[in-house]
């Protein structure tokens, strides 16, 4: 049994991964709370309690296009990265955001592909 603090948003949600300000690799927003994300991709040069900042690419054109915030590293599996938001001094509203189009996008999450796939 999972003994979650917030509700996670299932979607799908191409994202640009900064490690030290520099960008490094690309990914999918595979479900987010407010207290953090799972980024499917296939990146693992990174360590346990880094922080790496996230550059969301929203699709439409009403949302700031490009957004980033940032997380640490709390989790690596070989299918992508748990982030934790907490402690990462984000602004609330991004992350608001971010939940309220995963929430509106729901309909299009398709598991099957692949972030790779995506050109950026």
């Amino acid at each position: 049994m999972e003994h979650r603090l917030s509700k996670r948003v299932p979607g799908k949600l191409s994202i640009l991964v900064y490690k030290r300000g520099m960008p490094v690799a690309t990914g999918q927003v595979r479900n987010a709370s407010r207290r953090g994300v799972f980024v499917s991709t296939d990146y693992n040069d990174v360590n346990l309690n880094q922080t790496l900042e996230l550059e969301l690419c929203y699709p439409e054109k009403t949302e700031k296009p490009l957004r980033r915030l940032k997380a640490h590293v709390v989790r690596k599996s070989t299918k992508g990265l748990g982030l934790d938001f907490d402690g990462a001094g984000n602004d609330a509203l991004g992350i608001f955001k971010l939940l309220n189009w995963l929430a509106g996008h729901r309909a299009t999450v398709n598991y099957g592909s692949s972030p790779k796939s995506r050109a950026y």
